[in-house]
């Protein structure tokens, strides 16, 4: 609770300060013309430089990933993986539209034996 007092100073008002700015156009386009050809003019002079180690670095990376991609053990057999990953996936959802749930049954017996003969000797 607040006591009136007669010292203390009546709060003022808050004051807003709006300075209009003038909006030209032709000067704002005439602006970003400019900026813009000075960035291609730049870009030109840096893009002679730049080009020759640009082309050498593309041209070692496709090298580079060309000898990972024949050196990695997986590496012609990830797409075959993925393709009879796809076929037996194809072949399960035909079987299971012809057949019913049987083949989900047989699918829950198969994978489990699957996985003991996979890792049958790391174990």
């Amino acid at each position: 609770m607040k006591f009136i007092s007669l010292f203390t100073k009546a709060p003022s008002h808050q004051r807003f300060n709006y300075t209009p700015r003038y909006y030209d156009p032709v000067k704002e386009e005439w602006e970003e013309r400019e900026s813009r050809i000075k960035n291609e003019v730049e870009r030109e002079r840096g893009k002679a430089i730049e080009e020759s180690t640009y082309r050498t670095r593309i041209a070692g990376s496709f090298q580079a990933a060309r000898k990972r991609g024949s050196s990695s053990p997986a590496g012609g057999n990830a797409t075959m993986m993925r393709l009879v990953i796809i076929l037996f996936m194809v072949v399960f959802i035909m079987a299971f539209l012809q057949w019913g749930r049987p083949v989900l049954y047989s699918l829950f017996a198969l994978v489990p034996l699957y996985f003991y003969t996979r890792f049958k000797n790391r174990l």
